[in-house]
């Protein structure tokens, strides 16, 4: 079993452990939210998903062309081979081999900086949505909530679905205002 996967089985356990105790002596109000839905559906969220679509297009973009790069001097390598002088086929050998480090190293630096940017940009509409769902848990007189998207919930009564709510007040949190 996956490390978080059992952590996340242990999660579960010690909350039904702690319902079933407290179902003995009151009702417990639980709350769920489904962070996926949020990030796909807010303003934000949309906005977050664009941003990293271009980002992960331009990317694309530059590897298609070193990569096209590569294939003009191995195409022209291939079929040049006997007319060109030893120096010229080291130099033309030698370029390859640069371009195909160069790629290699795009690759790598573009993929990690993609990462960054999605974990700094995830990492803040987090920030900005968890105050709601604070706010909107003591309305409600929740005692927990939920994220669906991360808690391996397997079924939950749609009446207490709070990311229509969520949603609903992030975006207006985010709209700008009048004056």
């Amino acid at each position: 079993m996956k490390r978080g996967t059992g952590q996340i089985l242990m999660l579960a356990l010690f909350v039904a452990a702690i319902v079933s105790q407290g179902l003995a002596q009151e009702n417990i109000r639980i709350g769920v939210v489904n962070s996926l839905v949020v990030l796909e559906r807010s303003t934000e969220g949309k906005r977050i998903v664009a941003q990293l679509e271009e980002k992960n297009r331009n990317n694309q973009q530059r590897i298609a062309k070193m990569d096209d790069d590569i294939r003009q001097l191995e195409t022209k390598l291939n079929t040049q081979r006997l007319t060109l002088t030893d120096e010229a086929l080291m130099n033309l050998s030698s370029d390859i081999e640069r371009k195909r480090t160069d790629r290699k190293r795009y690759a790598e630096d573009s993929f990690r900086e993609f990462q960054e940017l999605r974990n700094r940009l995830f990492t803040k509409l987090q920030a900005e949505v968890k105050p709601i769902i604070d706010q909107l848990g003591k309305e409600m007189g929740l005692e927990i909530v939920f994220d669906l998207n991360n808690s391996g919930t397997i079924y939950f009564d749609s009446k207490i679905e709070l990311t229509e709510e969520v949603i609903k007040r992030y975006d207006a949190s985010k709209a700008p205002t009048k004056k």
